[in-house]
């Protein structure tokens, strides 16, 4: 009998190995493709309002996202048109979704129409802020 080195459909195939390490290689990290829109709102639920630590998703803070290829856009309001924490909030929310794998450019709009009020936010939020 002869040994073969063509391996079965059903062999189990052996981990990719960094020769330098000896540790298993990690898979490679996909270069392209697109996120969904629920992979937007939760980078989006890091982003918090500084000043009442709640995230801009449960804020009702979001208004509209969209995902075209490597584009994600988001519009979004602040709490006031006079918010101090605008810039920031909306520069935290450009980084987080400029971290997902596979989005090349991000525009985060602001607009004040609809006007914000806390009907918007979750009402789990509303109940835990007492309104």
């Amino acid at each position: 009998m002869t040994e073969s080195n063509a391996t079965t459909p059903d062999a189990p195939v052996a981990p990719t190995v960094d020769a330098s390490t000896d540790t298993p290689a990690a898979a490679p990290a996909p270069t392209s493709g697109v996120v969904s829109e629920d992979q937007v709102k939760l980078a989006l639920r890091r982003v918090k309002d500084p000043d009442l630590s709640i995230n801009i998703i449960d804020l009702g803070l979001v208004y509209g996202i969209a995902v075209d290829g490597t584009a994600v856009s988001v519009d979004m309001t602040l709490t006031s048109p006079g918010c101090p924490s605008g810039p920031e909030i909306m520069g935290n929310a450009e980084r987080e979704l400029k971290t997902l794998p596979g989005v090349e450019n991000v525009a985060v709009n602001l607009v004040w129409s609809p006007f914000w009020t806390p009907d918007k936010m979750e009402p789990r939020v509303r109940t835990y802020m007492g309104l």
